[in-house]
């Protein structure tokens, strides 16, 4: 089953042939083997899946399904909005939304069973939602650990839990969790990761203090969870390692045990020949070095392809090629070298710019290195105009275990 991007009113899904012009293809049997692998790392602590951004643009829906049915009990995104475009697709799991503005729509959540992650100033907006709604809200209260961004000031902490028992005790609200986010658990020799975890439970013992008995404690992200267990308390919040991708720089997906669930593909729009000198792409900054073949890749940075990523791999015919030229908003080019008049037939071949790397081909991490970021950033920013084409739907060691149990 394919979910196609759309574009106006036309779809992106295939025409008159059965190929995608161009894909990006997501393994759900990938996002269940990450979950189950990170799962096995909190244990005991429960896993919430991180699905915002559209599960860092793999697609929250499906991947929110797919990392459910893996184990994982909770569900975590950002904003509100997303969190109700889970409800609405009938996934009733636990889910928190934790980033707000003044305009956020803390009655829908209240509503729908969203847990509201609260800093501080957001708390008199959910009572009056939790009262418009004649229900309590349910709440996890944030406290900054040294982050440096929303949660509660260490100094405000101690009010912000005894203003939330207030509303408790008023039966307005729950305080469902206590949380914080890690700064620098990617670089686990530092020292603040150990400076964080002592603040956290030194808040925690503040707030146990004053009455609070949370469901779940929650500080610990994806490197965090594969390499600090003293973080893990009772729930951890994974979002790059279920999409299989690595957040230490010195070590791959392969050897931290995931699989990276994103190949970007495309088909070669044009191949010709060219003589030596020959200028390519806006700028003319890279020249042919004899007579060559140039391949045109039909994406660009409208699709997501950062424009920064000149030299970015791409595989083709089971060889890599590197961008040369500038990246433009719907194409690039890679210089196939003298091949004459073979190049005539890669006219229509797939070309693939990031997969899983296991057959030695390109990954997100080679194009996160030819543009100066993170891996993070690659997968989240392809965009809507490149359709997600989904795989293996069907979780298929549930079937198993349903057929031996038969």
């Amino acid at each position: 089953m394919t979910y196609p991007a759309t574009t106006g009113e036309f779809s992106a899904a295939p025409g008159h042939g059965s190929r995608y012009e161009r894909s990006a293809v997501i393994d759900l049997d990938a996002i269940r083997h990450n979950v189950r692998r990170l799962a096995a790392a909190a244990s005991p602590a429960k896993v919430m899946a991180v699905v915002k951004a559209d599960a860092y643009g793999h697609g929250a829906v499906p991947v929110a399904r797919a990392a459910l049915e893996a184990g994982a009990s909770w569900l975590g995104v950002a904003h509100i909005s997303e969190a109700l475009a889970l409800r609405a697709a009938g996934i009733d799991a636990p889910l928190l939304a934790w980033l707000h503005t003044t305009e956020s729509n803390f009655g829908a959540a209240v509503a729908a069973g969203v847990d509201i992650g609260c800093s501080g100033w957001e708390l008199d907006r959910i009572v009056a939602a939790a009262r418009e709604q004649e229900r309590p809200a349910r709440v996890h209260l944030k406290v900054d650990t040294g982050l440096g961004r929303n949660g509660a000031a260490l100094d405000s902490w101690d009010q912000l839990v005894g203003e939330a028992m207030d509303y408790q005790d008023q039966g307005l609200l729950r305080v469902v969790g206590i949380f914080s986010h890690l700064a620098v658990a990617d670089e686990p020799e530092r020292p603040e990761t150990d400076q964080q975890l002592a603040t956290f439970r030194e808040v925690l013992a503040v707030a146990e203090d004053a009455g609070v008995d949370p469901e779940v404690r929650h500080l610990a992200n994806t490197p965090a969870t594969l390499s600090r267990p003293d973080t893990h308390f009772d729930l951890v919040r994974v979002g790059l390692g279920i999409y299989g991708l690595s957040p230490f720089a010195g070590q791959s997906s392969a050897e931290l045990g995931l699989r990276p669930a994103m190949a970007l593909r495309t088909l070669v729009s044009q191949c010709k020949e060219v003589p030596h000198g020959q200028g390519v792409s806006y700028g003319l900054h890279y020249r042919t070095r004899g007579d060559s073949t140039l391949g045109l890749i039909p994406v660009g940075y409208a699709d997501g392809v950062p424009r920064s990523a000149t030299g970015g791999p791409v595989r083709l015919g089971g060889r890599t090629y590197p961008v040369v030229g500038r990246i433009a908003m719907d194409q690039m080019v890679i210089d196939l070298g003298g091949i004459g008049g073979a190049g005539a037939d890669l006219l229509g071949a797939e070309a693939e710019l990031f997969g899983d790397g296991a057959d030695g081909g390109p990954t997100a991490d080679d194009w996160a290195r030819a543009a100066g970021t993170i891996n993070y950033e690659i997968v989240t920013r392809i965009s809507p105009r490149v359709p997600r084409r989904f795989i293996n739907e069907e979780d298929r060691s549930s079937a198993s275990s349903q057929e031996k149990l038969s």
